[in-house]
């Protein structure tokens, strides 16, 4: 008789391989308020691996709505938004969002992950096809594999791929793409995504986690800079944990869609709705990010003279323009030894491995917020500097 390993000495063993690869990851645990500097363990960082891009997440105004919405609502919705959970907060913010993108409506989801397995699971069926680019982001090929279509992921950005793609598929047909990469930090070619959605009968899903609030004169993203308007056959999903501090998700659409949402998103049926001082948090820093501009164009700056250090120093930085600024030194071991160096010299950079990104593709993963100042980047680029063997 054949005996098999127990399962948990088989989880053991792949911790130790995942060890032995240096590919193992290990949370941090963090005693401050989230900001550009970092309490971990009594010790204080510079911290460049937030995605809080415009500062809001510890602004004054943000805390003080969430207060005050816990006051007035408490510190649970209680339910899905189905059953008693949808307040007025949650109503509120949904129609103020649908505001500032620019669509007929709006719906919250608790989370980007949810949003997108919600909204790809609901506008899709067994006689439908998914299109993908293969760098998106790992909740949008998680709702491609779990929806009942038919999937075709395409090489990063090629169009003709995709093209080809649309043109001998029939059905339904449902094309899913970032607007900003999350690890490349490169932008989404939405206007020409949208006309090829339009010629083949596609829709056009954009993930704008990481362009919503900071992309645009008006922070409205991925579609402010290609003036693509938020109508058929483009929908939106967007989060709130990122530029604008706060928590949660939400998907902008028309009519139709939002109510199709409503009926079929299982991923917002059956689940809790947002707390509603999260709701009410998220509309003060929406006021933030409609009024001060500033926090953009700072931001702005500050990606500038990132890449002007890290041109003079000779890094391998990819061509973004957006806060998302990986430096790629291949080897994941490589990665692991210039992101101790740089926390040595007190400074938060994350070493990107795979499965994240491409064997040969580890990185520094450097985030930058209109929070840091000159001089922070100006001690990034130093500390860059004198790490070996790291230009090239």
């Amino acid at each position: 008789m054949v005996q098999h390993e127990p399962e948990i000495s088989v989880l053991g063993a792949h911790l130790e391989r995942l060890q032995r690869q240096h590919l193992y990851r290990r949370r941090e645990t963090v005693d401050s308020p989230q900001g550009v500097e970092l309490v971990i363990d009594g010790r204080s960082f510079l911290n460049f691996c937030s995605n809080d891009y415009l500062g809001l997440a510890n602004h004054p105004q943000v805390v003080e709505a969430f207060q005050s919405g816990v006051l007035r609502y408490g510190v649970g919705a209680g339910a899905s938004h189905l059953i008693s959970g949808h307040s007025r907060a949650h109503q509120a913010l949904e129609e103020e969002l649908a505001d500032f993108v620019g669509a007929p409506r709006a719906l919250l989801f608790s989370t980007g992950y949810m949003a997108n397995l919600g909204a790809v699971g609901a506008l899709t069926d067994r006689r439908g096809t998914v299109f993908e680019d293969k760098l998106n982001h790992a909740s949008l090929i998680d709702a491609a594999r779990l929806c009942q279509a038919s999937v075709r992921r395409y090489p990063h950005g090629d169009l003709g791929r995709l093209q080809a793609l649309l043109a001998e598929s029939a059905g339904k047909k449902l094309v899913l793409t970032d607007g900003v990469f999350s690890m490349d930090g490169d932008v989404a070619p939405l206007s020409a995504l949208t006309e090829l959605a339009r010629r083949h009968g596609a829709t056009l899903l954009v993930d704008d986690a990481h362009g919503l609030g900071v992309l645009g004169a008006g922070g409205r993203g991925s579609c402010e800079i290609f003036r693509q308007p938020v109508a058929s056959p483009l929908i939106l999903m967007g989060t709130l944990g990122k530029a604008f501090g706060t928590f949660g998700a939400f998907v902008a659409a028309a009519e139709e869609v939002i109510e199709t949402l409503i009926q079929h998103a299982r991923a917002y049926i059956y689940t809790t709705a947002l707390p509603p001082a999260v709701a009410e948090a998220t509309r003060a820093s929406l006021r933030l990010v409609r009024t001060e501009a500033w926090r953009r164009d700072l931001l702005r700056e500050r990606i500038s003279q990132f890449r002007r250090g890290a041109g003079e120093l000779g890094l391998r930085v990819l061509d973004s323009a957006t806060a998302i600024q990986p430096v790629i030194l291949g080897d994941p071991d490589a990665a692991l030894a210039a992101a101790a160096a740089l926390r040595q010299h007190g400074i938060l950079v994350p070493a990107i491995r795979p499965p994240t990104v491409a064997r040969n593709a580890s990185r520094l993963r450097i985030t930058l917020s209109a929070a840091h100042t000159a001089s922070h980047v100006e001690h990034l680029l130093d500390a860059l500097a004198r790490l070996p063997g790291l230009p090239g």
